[in-house]
């Protein structure tokens, strides 16, 4: 089975939206639905154990060039999540993009648009984007 296109979820989820026509509703709850997705992943430390985080400085200078800062960043993650814990984030995560979508609808934006936009400007700017 292959995976809908964004243009294909979105308008799946157009078609399920009955209780969450007001956009302060999906607001709130694609609000709620991320802190489900990052309770999960701090679950998946504290409570399973499946990963660790072993966070420190990274050691970035202003002087020091991109392509070193690159190679000496970390993710500060030890560890492999669990299938447990990676169903349990994965589920979580849907039910964030559902809500995403659902926003996208309510102010007649297009994922697909959105996702084209963010990956061109990443093209253009490469690491310059996240500064």
């Amino acid at each position: 089975m292959s995976s809908p296109t964004l243009h294909e979820f979105q308008s799946q989820v157009s078609e399920l939206l009955l209780r969450h026509r007001s956009l302060l509703d999906v607001v709130t709850k694609f609000s709620q639905s991320n802190a489900s997705v990052n309770r999960a992943i701090s679950k998946s430390i504290t409570e399973c154990g499946c990963i660790a985080l072993n966070a420190r400085n990274q050691g970035f200078s202003e002087e020091m060039p991109l392509d070193q800062a690159h190679r000496q960043s970390k993710s500060h993650m030890e560890g492999d999540l669990c299938e447990q814990c990676k169903e349990i984030i994965r589920s979580e995560m849907g039910k964030n993009l559902f809500y995403m979508s659902a926003m996208c609808n309510l102010l007649d934006i297009s994922l697909e648009e959105v996702v084209a936009k963010e990956a061109d400007k990443c093209s253009t700017l490469g690491w310059f984007n996240l500064t």
